[in-house]
């Protein structure tokens, strides 16, 4: 496959894997970018525009990526507490005061980052009309019981922390969510990167869809542990209910859905925003810095580790990041981003000074280390090496 753009010197790898995703990993289209202390080192893109189509990607094409919204939803929260405006160990209710129901009242605000709040579930799903509606989603987070007491043990909130996060910046800031990271994060930044679409962007996005897993070496092709398939598989499951909080599973190509801001799922970006908002959290980008080095330490720092209740595999969370382990694997111990559900990927490495961002629009049944994305981290780990 040949794919366009740049790398820089040293970063050879990166190209080469790259390519390889499309050509042994079926990719239809994708896009990676790299930051190195700031700068970007590679900026590639190939395949066509839409999963389902032949328009080719184009520079500046953007894609849905899933849950690697959570780490900029993250961002907000951590800012607004550098700002004296969240404290990280006060109540959701100091702030919500409606969820100070159900035994929720013990629920601090690094519960809700670190997914250790209680609530990966809504005992009456939302559709995606009323998901898209912050009134209807943070009073149905805040009517739910908890499944776990608040802090005592840690699920991934698959959906609901679209609601415990969006509805925390609209109390403390008087802004919606995707208002405030518009305002605050991706225009200082000059970043392609909406939790909300703009619908005079809409012409940039590419269509998304399911396709098949790779082939694994002797033809068989990838499964998850039987563990994991069952716990999809049963309705009754923490599971399979975190995923159905939103009934039926909204379609991520529908205009409204994309208008939506959803903190948890529908962030739309391109590889090259995905990775500057990432460098920005690190280190200075034309002169804009979003965390102070305090902020990065407090983020990497784990809140949360081990058997997770909700994805059945052992997982690491700071405060709203996932943490370098076995579910998503990272460039080193120190690394600090959000994978997107069966693609996209995000994250920083602090030690040197790497962001990467990975955006496709071909989704596999993976949840966190998908195969094409931890070539690219391979790839980059060679080129430092």
């Amino acid at each position: 496959m040949d794919v366009n753009g740049t790398v820089a010197e040293g970063f050879e790898p990166v190209r080469k894997a790259f390519a390889a995703n499309f050509d042994a990993l079926g990719d239809r289209g994708a896009a990676v970018a790299v930051y190195r202390d700031g700068h970007k080192v590679v900026d590639l893109w190939g395949g066509t525009r839409d999963v389902d189509g032949g328009a080719p990607w184009e520079p500046g094409t953007a894609q849905i990526v899933r849950s690697a919204t959570k780490g900029v939803a993250a961002a907000v929260l951590l800012m607004l507490t550098e700002r004296g405006l969240l404290d990280l160990d006060a109540p959701v209710g100091a702030y919500w005061p409606q969820y100070k129901a159900r035994g929720k009242e013990r629920t601090f605000v690094r519960h809700v980052l670190a997914h250790r709040a209680g609530v990966p579930v809504l005992d009456r799903p939302l559709t995606p009309a009323e998901a898209a509606d912050p009134d209807a989603g943070a009073a149905a987070v805040a009517a739910q019981a908890p499944v776990w007491e608040p802090g005592a043990d840690h699920g991934y909130h698959a959906q609901t922390y679209s609601w415990l996060t969006g509805e925390l910046v609209r109390r403390v800031s008087g802004r919606s969510i995707g208002d405030w990271i518009a305002d605050e994060i991706a225009g200082p930044l000059g970043l392609d990167l909406w939790v909300g679409l703009p619908a005079s962007e809409a012409g940039r996005v590419g269509r998304v869809g399911q396709i098949d897993a790779p082939v694994a070496p002797g033809g068989l092709r990838t499964r998850p542990k039987r563990s994991v398939s069952e716990a999809y598989a049963d309705p009754a499951s923490l599971t399979r209910r975190a995923f159905a909080a939103i009934t039926p599973l909204p379609d991520e190509n529908d205009a409204a859905y994309r208008a939506a801001a959803l903190p948890a799922s529908n962030g739309i970006a391109t590889a090259e925003g995905l990775a500057r908002f990432y460098a920005a959290l690190i280190g200075p980008v034309d002169g804009v810095r979003l965390f102070s080095p305090a902020t990065v330490s407090a983020a990497r720092a784990e809140q949360s580790a081990g058997p997770d209740r909700v994805l059945v595999v052992n997982t690491r969370f700071g405060l709203g990041y996932m943490l370098h382990g076995t579910a998503s694997p990272l460039l080193s111990p120190g690394s600090f981003g959000h994978p997107g559900r069966g693609g996209a990927l995000g994250f920083a490495d602090p030690e040197s000074g790497i962001a990467l961002g990975y955006v496709t629009n071909g989704f596999r049944k993976s949840v966190t280390a998908d195969a094409r994305a931890q070539a690219l981290v391979a790839a980059v780990r060679a080129s430092l090496s």
